[in-house]
């Protein structure tokens, strides 16, 4: 077993190296091709997204949910450990300079996933048993019109349906119970049957129960999370300009920050910030589409606006407290020597602890069982989308039985395989999703230029 999980993660990591490149300069393509609509357009987005902003949405059903809460399935998929253990490893391996790349990805990663809501609105058909459905798979089918495009679309749906409804959700419910476990010594076994209880009560409800669970917990958990974060950031003020700094220092002479010892070089620093801040936003992995998909819109556009609202949130405001937590709290100048042997969470634990004592591993593990849990829920229903299209509706509720038992193993097991496998796939899956992108570019050109385009024009 060891001997396969060190033959993946080397070909992880070489896939993940090509990826970064290609996900960085399709949001870099996208970006020339929009004339740069998340900057444009930001203001109508936010405005979109908070202008009559509620929790309380009406009933999501057969022709889809509303903008808001197709926007929180999305970032209940992608704010999730990525936000904290994520972050922190990358500082730990990339030094604070990490950061700057995360956002430099995140920024043009709002075109990429611009593109893809766009697209999976435009695309979006209905399921047999006539309930709205959308996703890559629909649009790879219409980039390419041949036996290639059926290929493409089907091996996307088999690796997503195994990186995130399969081993994605046993490594979640493994942070839960293991974070749980540290924190109050809660057993990992009784940890694992309540994760797997919820999960399967939320899926057996449907679209309007993940929908009416996405509405309200993720406000609510970023929120939580990010008051906290603002407690710590005022009690360590003293260090707050120099940590933002370091920031910037660190993206283009990491030992000036960290020290000649750390051994931290700007290739380093940019490969763990990019390939970090893109596992956590999600941007070109072709996941949030089947969200913004279900959105009730009068455009394509009104929802690829918003989209982009769900980067931004993730990166640039729920990751980077996560960072400024960090570097403000001192931990990570005794932690980079040791960064072979730590791992995210304890990084992050400790630097919450400078502001809150015993009590801030506490308050991450609470805030890791949310993040984490909302991210069960919107891998699960982006891997039931992809059942459906290649085994219709009848398979979604043994899929959803299949799902809560890996859930529960996931939660007692060690899974640095899983993780590994899931990773792979997660690259896998994104190939296949950044073809059709690019193939149909010049529709998402058209799209942010006012275009009205329908499934019937192409």
């Amino acid at each position: 077993m060891d001997s396969l999980n060190s033959i993946v993660a080397v070909i992880d990591d070489k896939v993940w190296f090509l990826l970064l490149f290609v996900l960085v300069g399709t949001g870099i393509y996208f970006s020339i091709r929009t004339k740069f609509v998340q900057v444009r357009h930001f203001g109508r987005a936010w405005n979109r997204v908070f202008g009559n902003f509620s929790l309380h949405g009406k009933k999501a059903g057969k022709d889809g949910m509303s903008s808001f809460q197709a926007l929180a399935t999305a970032i209940a998929a992608q704010v999730g450990t990525g936000n904290i253990a994520g972050c922190a490893t990358a500082l730990v391996g990339g030094g604070p300079g990490a950061i700057f790349w995360m956002w430099l990805a995140a920024f043009f990663g709002m075109a990429t996933i611009y593109a893809e809501a766009c697209l999976a609105q435009v695309t979006k058909t209905r399921d047999d048993q006539g309930s709205i459905i959308g996703g890559p798979v629909y649009y790879i089918r219409k980039a390419f019109k041949n036996k290639f495009g059926e290929f493409l679309a089907a091996f996307f749906a088999v690796m997503i349906i195994l990186a995130l409804g399969i081993m994605g959700n046993m490594v979640q419910s493994n942070s839960i119970s293991d974070a749980f476990h540290t924190a109050f010594g809660a057993n990992k076994l009784v940890m694992g049957i309540i994760i797997a209880i919820i999960a399967g009560f939320i899926f057996v409800g449907g679209i309007s129960r993940i929908a009416y669970f996405t509405e309200k917990v993720v406000p609510i958990m970023a929120g939580l999370y990010l008051a906290g974060g603002l407690i710590v950031l005022i009690i360590n003020h003293n260090n707050l300009l120099p940590a933002i700094g370091s920031i910037f220092v660190g993206a283009f002479n990491p030992q000036a920050v960290v020290g000649a010892g750390a051994g931290i070089a700007v290739r380093q620093a940019l490969r763990l910030g990019v390939a970090r801040g893109l596992f956590s936003n999600e941007a070109g992995m072709g996941s949030t589409p089947h969200a913004h998909a279900q959105a009730q819109v009068e455009k394509s556009q009104d929802q690829g606006e918003v989209a982009m609202i769900g980067v931004f949130v993730d990166t640039f405001v729920v990751l980077t407290t996560t960072a400024l937590v960090i570097l403000s709290s001192g931990v990570l100048g005794s932690a980079i020597p040791y960064a072979g042997n730590i791992t995210g969470t304890p990084v992050a634990q400790a630097a919450f602890e400078t502001g809150f004592g015993p009590f801030g591993s506490k308050f991450v593990a609470i805030c890791l069982f949310f993040f984490a849990f909302s991210t069960i829920i919107g891998w699960y229903f982006f891997a039931q989308q992809n059942i459906k299209y290649m085994f219709g509706s009848k398979l979604a509720k043994p899929f959803a039985i299949i799902v809560v038992i890996f859930i529960l193993i996931g939660s007692v097991l060690k899974v640095e395989l899983v993780w590994n496998l899931s990773d792979l796939f997660n690259g896998l899956m994104a190939l296949p999703n950044l073809i059709a992108l690019i193939a149909l570019s010049g529709v998402v050109a058209k799209l942010a230029h006012g275009a009205n385009i329908k499934n019937d024009d192409l």
